[in-house]
């Protein structure tokens, strides 16, 4: 396998669905970083807490952010840094920042239009930092950070498939998308797939032919999943693989969250 990339969700598989630890995935982790491999968090979280959890890694590597609206990558990371077509560079924090998610004003401003379309959905928007941290299992803290948003809003919508539908098609009317991880999320124009596209394309750039491999557990994860060499399912915390998804060479590993994703890993690096 020549110049494996490794792009990963974190909730429910990188990290355990209740307890958000990485600990059954150590030793691939291990394997990864002896390696030099990059690993490339692409995630529906926000920049700080996928931050905090790179800190936790000692990760160094570009990620992804609110499922394929933000591309961070470290300043000096690929140098020169050349932005992909129609594409533009924007300097953030020790990043360059590619963005191309719809702004989250403007998905708030959806959110309110479909409310009143009889749409009774609540958003992270609407919640407290109390509430937040009550739907999720998260602590007041890293509640708090989650609310700090960027490109995407996590959203509850309790509805049958029929009234999901509707939804997805109100959504579509407007020029935006959804997709659910956890919760429903409403999008812009991106997905994990695109920014796992521009990403590849810089990894190329950089080290001409690479292996690219994914890792998810859910539907938002399906584009990342579709776009890669190697694409990995794990186990939903109910013992099964999300059936919804249907890719090409899939891999279903055997093991919930980040049990699978260990063991996946160090099957396919040996």
């Amino acid at each position: 396998m020549k110049n494996p990339v490794i792009f990963t969700d974190l909730d429910g598989t990188l990290l355990d669905h209740s307890t958000y630890s990485f600990d059954r995935a150590l030793p691939a982790l291990t394997l990864v970083r002896a390696r030099g491999i990059p690993l490339v968090i692409c995630s529906s979280k926000t920049r700080k807490e996928i931050e905090w959890y790179r800190k936790k890694l000692d990760n160094r590597h570009p990620f992804s952010t609110e499922n394929g609206g933000g591309i961070f990558i470290p300043a000096g990371y690929f140098d020169p840094l050349e932005p992909p077509a129609g594409l533009t560079l924007t300097s953030e924090a020790g990043y360059s920042r590619i963005s191309l998610g719809a702004p989250y004003r403007t998905l708030r401003r959806i959110v309110e239009e479909l409310r009143n379309e009889g749409f009774e959905i609540t958003g992270f928007g609407d919640m407290s930092t109390a509430e937040v941290a009550a739907v999720t299992g998260l602590s007041e803290e890293s509640a708090a950070v989650a609310r700090e948003r960027d490109f995407d809003e996590p959203f509850l919508f309790d509805a049958d498939e029929s009234a999901t539908g509707k939804l997805r098609e109100a959504v579509r009317d407007k020029g935006f998308n959804l997709t659910q991880g956890r919760f429903f999320h409403l999008l812009g124009d991106n997905d994990k797939g695109k920014a796992v596209a521009v990403l590849a394309g810089l990894y190329r750039r950089k080290h001409g032919t690479i292996t690219t491999i994914a890792l998810g557990d859910g539907l938002n994860d399906q584009p990342m999943l579709e776009r890669v060499d190697c694409p990995i399912l794990v186990k939903r915390p109910d013992g099964v693989h999300d059936p919804r998804i249907l890719v090409h060479g899939l891999v279903r590993a055997e093991g919930i969250g980040p049990d699978g994703w260990n063991r996946a890993l160090l099957e396919l690096l040996g």
